[in-house]
């Protein structure tokens, strides 16, 4: 997240941190019901989204962060998404981080859009000025990152700042009956709640804390890598799935 245009801003610092140290033990408290603990999730987000109205973020801003920064898709990412593309297989990418970055990322490091690619996450709202001034729709945090969420579904934008991109319809996608579905988080299984599918292989990628998480991993996932693996795996899952001919 960025905070104006490339402007250092010690203050927005500072309440991100202090929200941060106060949110994320609650997100992970064992003792704290899911109901209570999505309020006060959907709290620490809005509070989030707040600041980064107040810090006077604009998409150029945006823009310039993503070129000087190092942040790169695994190896194999791009090469998965051309696959599916091929064969018009629709990919949602759920993120609780922001659509509109996610998509910048793409432009840039990518250099090109999927059409089959949606995203459900948080989309800013920017100004003539392309200040940001509201963010749209439902907010998406990590706890209802869902099916639920499937109707905030958007396909790519163009360009930053667009205020809509091209129709988008998200029947065929809920009419799907194989999901693959990967994810970094044991509550990432929750994305697929809702749909009607009939198969549903889970690929988990566990980066952090692998020597405890990995039991939990390997029993709800029905494939783990470990310590951020490439994608290659996929890839190779995949085209098995999906042979060349193949629906």
């Amino acid at each position: 997240m960025v905070a104006g245009d490339k402007q250092e801003n010690p203050e927005y610092d500072r309440k991100r941190h202090e929200l941060y140290e106060h949110y994320h033990p609650l997100e992970f408290s064992p003792t704290i019901p899911l109901e209570e603990k999505t309020k006060l999730m959907e709290e620490w987000w809005g509070k989030t989204h707040g600041l980064l109205v107040e810090g006077g973020v604009t998409y150029d801003g945006i823009k310039q962060s993503v070129a000087d920064s190092t942040i790169a898709f695994r190896e194999g990412v791009v090469e998965l998404f051309e696959f599916l593309e091929e064969r018009d297989i629709p990919v949602l990418i759920f993120s609780a981080g922001l659509a509109d970055i996610i998509e910048e990322v793409m432009r840039q490091k990518v250099h090109r859009l999927f059409k089959n690619v949606k995203i459900v996450s948080n989309r800013m709202v920017f100004d003539d000025n392309g200040r940001l001034v509201t963010f749209r729709g439902k907010t998406i945090h990590s706890l209802n990152k869902n099916e639920h969420a499937l109707d905030m579904a958007g396909p790519l934008h163009d360009r930053l700042g667009d205020v809509d991109g091209p129709p988008y319809e998200n029947a065929s996608v809920k009419t799907r009956l194989n999901v693959l579905l990967l994810g970094d988080h044991i509550g990432d299984l929750g994305m697929s709640d809702g749909l009607n599918y009939e198969n549903r292989i889970s690929v988990g990628f566990l980066n952090d804390n692998v020597e405890n998480s990995l039991d939990g991993y390997r029993k709800a996932f029905d494939m783990v890598y470990l310590n951020d693996a490439p994608m290659w795996g996929v890839v190779k899952l995949v085209s098995q799935l999906c042979p060349v001919g193949g629906d």
